[in-house]
């Protein structure tokens, strides 16, 4: 809205009259901008937005999708039902708005009603500057605002942030700064007023409020996300942390809103990410565990030399291929899952094939003991091959141990039919894997091993074993951009938290977002 509703009270008929043809048609184009936006909201509802159904009216729920017993959709008319039915489904939705249980029979909601008295902060804090917004120009007739003097204060708010120190005074120091909002009465007679910055809401995250009027500053904010994500400290324990070390007092509620709040700042690193994956030469993709509330999905990770990228989801085909597409081009080092089998330049990590040998060779079936010693034998043997080619000459490996490796594909051959069911199924994912297992040896400065994701996963699986995972798909995207900021800054050996408060600070205001640090050496 480019009119706030302190504006709207004070343009009427006589002083639209007042005003020159120019303005008048200036203040046209506002007022159609802002019909059009307001006739936009009246129309949502759950079937054009991200509205929940329980939002609509029971008037405006016409036709419902029905089905009939033949399985054939039909539409059930809801506008037929009487005055006394639509006034009783009013007064139902009425109370359970106010979490009335007596007559509609539904549970209390937990936490606080509306309608409770509120609570304001007790903790006194002295006041280290203040800053002063003042308009520049009339909302109405557009006139600049040069004389300060006719400015007077509506509103005030408070924000606590954090000061980092440098070389010569190291730490940080904590600030208490007071926005301080004007109003100013124009020549024209209209009273424009100067209000913090209020992005609108991300259907995505639709629940997490981007706003400059918070209490919790951008470098706070990112000193809560270190805790939390490269800490690992719950939300209580950094309640504690803050209050025992800094002396600031915040609830469990407002440090959650600020980790969220920072994942939605992030938000739009997300698509530039992607690019950077689809464009690398060499991608290290693995895949491990989370838990989201009841469900059971995985954690994805997306590594390249200078990026790292993460996802929450199901372990599908569906996510590899939104992410990467159909026609990536680069080297995709992965472990033997299917889903990447269709992509022609693929690589298969050999430690995972090293430790499924080793354990056949511990067997005590003597057939599966000794396909795991010939296993070993012939990767152990590659191996040094591939890294004496990496410091001598370029030297066909393919074609150099040609016969070892004709004799050992017989040998999958024949325990491809073996009773041993772990010997059985190495011989099989060696038979369907064979070109992007042995693929190093014409390539030999490509990596062996898929260590680069497994270790980008390390860190964020011991937070999952403390934390249990997330709990809401909100929380699981706040969660994996956040991390993908973090571990892709300390890929390009930057300060991820000094980044992510410049992110903070930026997308409250209604600025784009940085670019990322540049990565010393990256591709």
């Amino acid at each position: 809205m480019q009119l706030s509703d302190h504006s709207l009270r004070q343009i009427d008929e006589e002083a639209i009259r007042t005003l020159p043809e120019e303005s008048v048609r200036k203040l046209a184009m506002k007022l159609l901008a802002d019909l059009k936006e307001a006739r936009e909201r009246l129309h949502q509802d759950s079937q054009n937005s991200s509205r929940p159904p329980g939002s609509d009216a029971p008037w405006d729920k016409g036709a419902v999708a029905v089905e009939d017993d033949e399985g054939r959709l039909l539409e059930d008319d809801r506008e037929g039902c009487g005055e006394m039915e639509q006034e009783e489904a009013v007064t139902e939705t009425a109370q359970a708005d106010r979490g009335d249980s007596s007559i509609s029979g539904a549970p209390r909601k937990p936490g606080k009603q509306p309608g409770a008295q509120g609570h304001g902060r007790e903790q006194p804090l002295s006041i280290h500057s203040c800053e002063h917004h003042r308009p520049r120009q009339c909302a109405c007739c557009g006139c600049c605002f040069e004389d300060e003097s006719s400015s007077l204060a509506y509103t005030a708010f408070y924000t606590l942030d954090i000061e980092w120190g440098d070389l010569d005074s190291p730490g940080i120091r904590v600030v208490n700064s007071k926005h301080i909002y004007y109003e100013t009465t124009c020549c024209c007679g209209h009273q424009t007023r100067e209000a913090p910055c209020q992005q609108a809401q991300d259907p995505l995250l639709a629940d997490i409020e981007l706003s400059q009027w918070r209490l919790v500053g951008p470098g706070l904010a990112a000193l809560i996300v270190c805790l939390a994500f490269r800490m690992r400290l719950s939300r209580p324990r950094i309640q504690e942390f803050l209050d025992d070390w800094l002396g600031i007092r915040l609830s469990v509620g407002t440090i959650h809103q600020a980790i969220e709040e920072s994942g939605r700042c992030a938000m739009p690193l997300e698509e530039p990410l992607v690019a950077h994956v689809r464009a690398s030469g060499l991608l290290h993709v693995d895949e491990s565990t989370w838990s989201e509330g009841k469900l059971l999905l995985w954690l994805w990770v997306f590594s390249t030399s200078t990026v790292v990228v993460y996802w929450i989801a199901w372990r599908t085909a569906e996510l590899i291929d939104n992410v990467l597409g159909e026609h990536y081009a680069g080297w995709l080092m992965s472990d033997g899952y299917p889903v990447y089998r269709h992509y022609l330049n693929r690589l298969r990590c050999w430690a995972h094939l090293v430790r499924k040998a080793r354990g056949l060779a511990e067997s005590l079936d003597l057939k599966a003991q000794s396909f795991g010693r010939k296993t070993l034998d012939l990767l152990n043997t590659l191996m040094a091959a591939v890294y004496a080619a990496r410091e001598g000459p370029p030297t066909a490996l393919s074609q150099l141990y040609q016969d070892l490796l004709a004799n050992y594909r017989l040998e999958c051959e024949r325990m491809k039919e073996a009773a041993h069911a772990k010997a059985r199924a190495l011989a099989v994912e060696m038979l369907n894997d064979w070109e992007a297992i042995f693929r190093v040896l014409d390539h030999p400065h490509l990596p062996l091993t898929n260590n680069e994701a497994e270790r980008a996963l390390r860190h964020w699986v011991i937070l999952r074993r403390m934390c249990y995972g997330t709990r809401t798909e909100q929380g699981s995207r706040v969660f994996a951009i956040l991390a993908s900021v973090i571990e892709t800054c300390r890929k390009r050996n930057s300060s991820p938290w000094r980044y992510l408060e410049t992110v903070i600070a930026n997308r409250r205001a209604g600025l784009p977002v940085p670019l990322l640090p540049i990565a010393v050496g990256g591709e």
